[in-house]
């Protein structure tokens, strides 16, 4: 039976790199593979996944998974940017892993900068995907610590507190442990 799999961490944690480097892997064993991301994804390219490291593969991109059907003869699915999918869409993916025994691979952010779990991350939980974290450290100069959070900076470097999930891009956002997150994220005005 395939499985379900949920890679989740915070912003440059390699999530999109382990990506590309399975596409890479299992395409180099002969197994077909398809790589999903949301369409509105366009940060690098609108038809590949690109880790901030440099690597790539190349992806289709899709609004949803309502029409979405795996190629005959596929036997691994990854999807990048999990977190920006659908509820809806992770009870298809669960569909192309149980009923057309396919893997599925998804990869992306448990949480947002408010610690509001994501809704497509809580339903990969509540269908028993594997979890697999990936680890990294708080980017808080001199801290060794785990980061755990996400801190989003409006321009002048203060916290912001309040606004969409679905924002894309890093270079508003710093990956911080729980103890920077909760030192920052609740003291008014501290910048960066």
């Amino acid at each position: 039976m395939a499985t379900l799999h949920f890679h989740y961490g915070v912003m440059s944690s390699s999530k999109s790199a382990l990506l590309v480097i399975n596409a890479y892997n299992y395409k180099k064993n002969g197994l077909q593979v398809e790589v999903l991301k949301p369409s509105f994804d366009k940060r690098f390219s609108a038809s590949t996944v690109k880790s901030r490291v440099g690597i790539e593969t190349d992806a289709m991109a899709l609004g949803n998974l309502d029409n979405y059907t795996p190629r005959a003869g596929t036997r691994v699915v990854l999807v990048d940017e999990v977190q920006f999918w659908s509820p809806a869409d992770i009870d298809k993916l669960v569909h192309i892993a149980d009923d057309l025994d396919i893997t599925v691979m998804c990869y992306g952010l448990m949480v947002d900068s408010n610690q509001v779990m994501f809704p497509a991350s809580k339903r990969l939980i509540e269908v028993g995907a594997e979890l697999h974290l990936h680890e990294s450290n708080c980017q808080i100069n001199g801290c060794m610590e785990l980061a755990t959070h996400h801190l989003r900076f409006a321009p002048d470097g203060t916290v912001i507190r309040a606004g969409d999930q679905f924002a894309l891009g890093d270079s508003n956002y710093k990956s911080v442990c729980r103890k920077h997150f909760n030192l920052m994220y609740n003291e008014q005005g501290k910048k960066r």
